[in-house]
Protein backbone atom coordinates (compact mmCIF):
# COMPACT_ATOMS: atom_id res chain seq x y z
CA UNK A 1 0.00 0.00 0.00
CA UNK A 2 1.21 3.27 -0.90
CA UNK A 3 1.70 5.91 1.38
CA UNK A 4 -0.14 9.41 1.91
CA UNK A 5 3.02 11.67 0.31
CA UNK A 6 3.61 8.88 -2.26
CA UNK A 7 -0.15 9.12 -3.18
CA UNK A 8 0.38 12.92 -3.59
CA UNK A 9 3.43 13.24 -5.25
CA UNK A 10 1.86 10.98 -8.07
CA UNK A 11 -1.28 12.90 -8.03
CA UNK A 12 0.75 16.08 -8.55
CA UNK A 13 3.02 14.84 -10.83
CA UNK A 14 0.74 15.86 -13.87
CA UNK A 15 0.77 19.51 -15.52
CA UNK A 16 -2.77 20.14 -15.58
CA UNK A 17 -2.96 19.08 -11.72
CA UNK A 18 -0.52 21.50 -11.60
CA UNK A 19 -2.69 23.96 -13.20
CA UNK A 20 -5.48 23.63 -11.24
CA UNK A 21 -3.69 23.81 -8.06
CA UNK A 22 -2.68 27.13 -9.05
CA UNK A 23 -6.11 28.16 -10.01
CA UNK A 24 -7.59 26.99 -6.35
CA UNK A 25 -4.84 28.76 -4.28
CA UNK A 26 -7.12 31.95 -5.26
CA UNK A 27 -10.17 30.02 -3.81
CA UNK A 28 -12.56 27.99 -4.13
CA UNK A 29 -13.85 27.16 -7.98
CA UNK A 30 -16.68 24.81 -9.08
CA UNK A 31 -16.13 22.37 -12.31
CA UNK A 32 -17.42 24.80 -14.44
CA UNK A 33 -15.10 27.87 -13.71
CA UNK A 34 -12.37 26.48 -13.87
CA UNK A 35 -12.84 24.23 -17.70
CA UNK A 36 -13.15 28.62 -18.57
CA UNK A 37 -9.98 28.57 -17.76
CA UNK A 38 -8.03 26.22 -19.79
CA UNK A 39 -8.51 24.10 -23.07
CA UNK A 40 -10.00 20.93 -21.48
CA UNK A 41 -13.19 19.88 -21.30
CA UNK A 42 -15.70 19.30 -18.26
CA UNK A 43 -14.71 15.76 -18.33
CA UNK A 44 -11.46 15.58 -18.26
CA UNK A 45 -11.22 18.39 -15.28
CA UNK A 46 -13.47 16.61 -13.53
CA UNK A 47 -10.91 13.34 -14.03
CA UNK A 48 -8.26 15.79 -12.66
CA UNK A 49 -10.64 16.88 -9.42
CA UNK A 50 -11.18 13.51 -8.51
CA UNK A 51 -7.25 12.26 -8.68
CA UNK A 52 -6.61 15.51 -6.45
CA UNK A 53 -9.88 14.79 -4.13
CA UNK A 54 -8.12 11.05 -3.60
CA UNK A 55 -4.73 12.47 -2.62
CA UNK A 56 -6.40 14.59 -0.38
CA UNK A 57 -5.17 17.58 -2.03
CA UNK A 58 -8.85 19.48 -2.30
CA UNK A 59 -11.81 19.19 -0.77
CA UNK A 60 -15.01 19.55 -2.02
CA UNK A 61 -18.59 21.86 -0.59
CA UNK A 62 -21.28 21.52 -2.55
CA UNK A 63 -23.66 25.40 -2.52
CA UNK A 64 -26.89 24.89 -4.61
CA UNK A 65 -26.35 22.27 -7.24
CA UNK A 66 -22.44 23.27 -7.70
CA UNK A 67 -19.58 21.48 -6.11
CA UNK A 68 -16.74 23.68 -5.32
CA UNK A 69 -13.07 22.47 -5.12
CA UNK A 70 -10.94 23.82 -2.34
CA UNK A 71 -7.27 23.10 -1.19
CA UNK A 72 -7.14 21.30 1.29
CA UNK A 73 -3.51 20.35 3.68
CA UNK A 74 -3.64 18.16 6.78
CA UNK A 75 -1.46 18.06 9.49
CA UNK A 76 -0.09 14.66 7.43
CA UNK A 77 0.55 16.72 4.48
CA UNK A 78 1.95 19.46 5.91
CA UNK A 79 5.12 17.85 6.74
CA UNK A 80 6.16 16.25 3.23
CA UNK A 81 4.41 18.60 0.89
CA UNK A 82 4.64 22.37 2.20
CA UNK A 83 8.46 22.68 0.41
CA UNK A 84 6.62 21.28 -2.70
CA UNK A 85 3.56 23.44 -2.30
CA UNK A 86 5.78 26.30 -1.96
CA UNK A 87 7.13 26.32 -5.36
CA UNK A 88 3.32 26.52 -7.00
CA UNK A 89 3.22 29.71 -4.20
CA UNK A 90 1.36 27.89 -1.94
CA UNK A 91 1.54 28.60 1.57
CA UNK A 92 0.16 25.44 3.80
CA UNK A 93 -0.19 26.16 7.50
CA UNK A 94 -2.79 24.60 9.20
CA UNK A 95 -5.12 27.44 8.85
CA UNK A 96 -5.49 26.39 5.14
CA UNK A 97 -6.79 23.37 6.44
CA UNK A 98 -10.32 22.88 5.00
CA UNK A 99 -12.60 20.75 5.77
CA UNK A 100 -15.56 18.71 3.69
CA UNK A 101 -18.91 19.67 3.82
CA UNK A 102 -20.26 17.08 1.72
Amino acid sequence: MEDTCTIMFKALADETRQQILRFLKDGPLNVGEIVERTTLSQPTISHHLGILKRAGVVVTQRRGKQIYYALCCGPERLECCSPLFRLFGISLTPSTTRKEDE
